[in-house]
């Protein structure tokens, strides 16, 4: 094995046989699941193929494992929701129930449930396996349903190859994409969503909420049917078409995948299943998560390694999902969950802190992603800095592609929100956008939904405030409007042109949408008002919002016409404080930032390699809502300096704003 990330930081070489134990460990579960076989993890992980309704033949058959059960039924439409023993599952061995029934009891469409009953109790139960969850509109109660349509979907695309350098996401949310005020759907989100994304040219969408969830404001974070995609936004074959047509345009599809926790709910969710509260979760007080009102796995079960295992696979080949980004990464490999925890140094990833079998669970699925398809994208959603997450499980790492960089939303916001204009210091913003481990390939973003959320800002309300009400019109703009649109546009452009990875723009962001996300709730009268995204905004000419949008459409297709950009060196060329001023090169792109905004620079001098320079993106065009001071048509000549291989490029540089230029020879 080549630890080479650890010979590669020397402050990790303390901790190297805790790396080596960590991994060591993975193998060895590995070869306890799979047992004296030729067999793979994805023929472990194939439980859906085996557990769940289904038809085989002119039978149905149902399994589920519940090892406390001491009885279990179906019931349903086809028995008038009454106990009935022809109809009661059968104990086999190591937990596992089943029922075997003739096809004339059971038709597409018919609701179920369970009645799990076990010593001292018994409750209705949704499978734990289902496929298809709906919610009765009147009672609000939810039932599995039977789904097996005469015409299943066909893939039109079998087999689709993503682009990952880079990786430009458009995190999205199907059911707040409508601009109506109610929940968008499938096929709703493929019409009219999907065009303007391939148009503002991302190469791949982040969904949210696909699995069920009782509760629709909790962004679909408390899980209830994992193998169900959620009903509230159509059928499973509509989910299918739209991920069929988003590949047809070029577009990766992955998926916001929740193995951190589930929700609590017991006839709806997994709590208490089969009567234990232990089942898939842990008993005690590592039952609960104290944060977030929901279950946390034990990883330690190879039941519950079957059970999420094969969750990962069901996704990519059912669905053909293109690879996940794990929700709550950090909460599942701490024990306190990260909770209150300032990460300072290296000891705090290698002590007691950390649950061993959330890592094992964690790099096994990425072994098994990565082995059911070889190009699979798979992203971290963590805080703390781990250093092995993001490194190969063949060089000991747990094997993510890629770590979301959490670090830099989190400075933006501090920036904006307490650090005077006047002291904005361009050098050391660069630095943070740039300060990532040699080896680990991250998402850089500058907000995701999490800075959308009720109670938070967005970067544009937060720049602008109440002025987007009423002066985003043209022609009406005030000092804060011209300086919020300024700024947004070099956050975004900052930190896209510094990516080693990829980028994350969340619905709507890229165009400054004015409203903060809050769901249908008691408190705000279950008003869909909040929950949705005002695309009539950007489509209205007059209006700044447009000018937004045009630049985040001619950003992102700048980076995505150069050949493998987020894997070019970046190369920091000038850096004064005092100016405000940072500029870097990437091949043959120059990036000037001028932070200053009370100073324009007239035949600013930087020193670069020799050439002739073109402007390809200016913040301040006229066509981004800009002030158009500079004449962009004008080629840049350089003119020799005191140095052999530098020369001096002359710009005017208009304050507040940044410059793309490319050389050629």
């Amino acid at each position: 094995m080549n630890y080479e990330f650890v010979k590669n930081d020397p402050y990790l070489a303390p901790f190297e046989s805790a790396i080596v134990g960590r991994h060591n460990y993975a193998a060895k579960r590995e070869k306890e699941l799979l047992g004296e076989t030729n067999k793979t993890l994805s023929d472990f992980a194939s439980g859906y193929m085996f557990f769940g309704l289904f038809k085989v033949k002119r039978s149905w058959v149902l399994r589920e494992w519940a090892p406390n059960a001491t009885a279990i039924y179906l019931i349903g439409d086809f028995n008038n929701w009454q106990k009935n023993e022809k109809f009661r599952l059968e104990p086999k061995e190591n937990g596992v129930w089943e029922l075997k029934i003739s096809e004339k009891y059971i038709h597409h469409g018919d609701l179920y449930k369970l009645i799990v009953e076990w010593n001292g109790g018994a409750g209705e139960r949704i499978p734990a396996w289902c496929r298809r969850v709906v919610q009765d509109e009147q009672t609000k109660i939810f039932s599995a349903q039977v789904w097996q349509p005469e015409q299943e979907y066909k893939f039109r695309i079998r087999k689709f190859h993503p682009t990952k350098a880079p990786l430009m996401i458009y995190e999205c949310h199907i059911g707040m994409a409508a601009e109506e005020e109610k929940v968008g759907t499938y096929n709703e989100f493929r019409e009219n969503i999907l065009p303007r994304i391939a148009k503002a040219g991302y190469n791949c969408i982040q969904i949210m909420a696909i699995q069920e969830h009782p509760y629709y404001g909790s962004f679909g974070y408390h899980v209830s049917s994992f193998f169900a995609p959620s009903s509230r936004f159509g059928t499973p074959e509509e989910l299918k078409r739209l991920i069929d047509e988003a590949h047809k345009l070029g577009i990766a599809v992955i998926m916001d995948i929740v193995h951190s926790h589930a929700v609590k709910n017991e006839i709806e969710g997994l709590g208490r299943f089969d009567g234990t509260p232990y089942q898939y979760f842990h008993g005690g007080d590592r039952r609960e998560h104290p944060a977030w009102d929901s279950l946390c796995f034990n990883y330690a079960k190879n039941e519950v390694l079957h059970f999420l295992l094969s969750n990962c696979k069901y996704w990519i080949e059912e669905y053909k999902f293109d690879g996940f980004r794990f929700d709550g990464v950090t909460s599942m490999i701490y024990r306190n969950h990260g909770l209150g925890q300032d990460f300072k140094g290296y000891e705090d990833y290698y002590n007691l802190n950390q649950d061993g079998d959330a890592l094992c669970y964690l790099t096994l699925a990425n072994k098994l992603i990565h082995e059911v398809n070889p190009e699979a994208i798979t992203i971290a959603e963590e805080m703390s800095g781990l250093p092995e997450l993001a490194i190969p499980f063949d060089e000991g790492g747990v094997g993510f592609d890629f770590r979301m960089a959490m670090g830099i939303p989190d400075f933006w916001i501090k920036y904006i929100k307490e650090v005077r204009d006047e002291d904005w210091k361009a050098g050391h913003i660069f630095y943070e956008m740039t300060n990532r481990r040699l080896g680990e390939k991250t998402i850089s973003y500058a907000e995701s939904h999490d800075q959308a959320l009720v109670g938070d800002k967005t970067i544009i309300f937060r720049l602008i405030d109440a002025d987007m009400y009423w002066h985003m019109q043209r022609g009406d703009e005030t000092f804060m409007v011209n300086r919020g649109m300024a700024l947004h546009k070099m956050i975004r452009l900052m930190t896209a042109a510094t990516i080693n990875g990829g980028y994350l723009n969340f619905m709507g962001n890229e165009f400054g949408h004015p409203e903060w996300i809050d769901f249908p709730r008691e408190g705000n009268g279950w008003s869909h008002k909040y929950a949705r995204r005002q695309w009539s905004l950007v489509d209205r000419k007059e209006l700044h919002y447009c000018d937004l949008a045009h630049f985040d459409e001619e950003m992102i297709k700048l980076i995505r016409k150069e050949y493998r950009f987020s894997e070019s060196p970046i190369e920091k060329v000038w850096d004064n404080e005092g100016d405000q001023l940072v500029a870097f090169k990437r091949r043959d792109l120059l990036f000037i930032f001028n932070f200053n905004g009370e100073k324009s620079f007239t035949d600013y001098g930087i020193l670069v390699k020799k050439g002739v320079y073109n402007v390809v993106l200016n913040t301040d065009a006229k066509e981004f809502g800009g002030f158009g001071f500079a004449d962009d048509t004008i080629e840049h000549h350089t003119v020799a300096s005191h140095l052999k291989n530098k020369e001096w490029l002359q710009l005017y540089i208009p304050a507040r704003s940044a410059l793309v230029l490319r050389r050629k020879d």
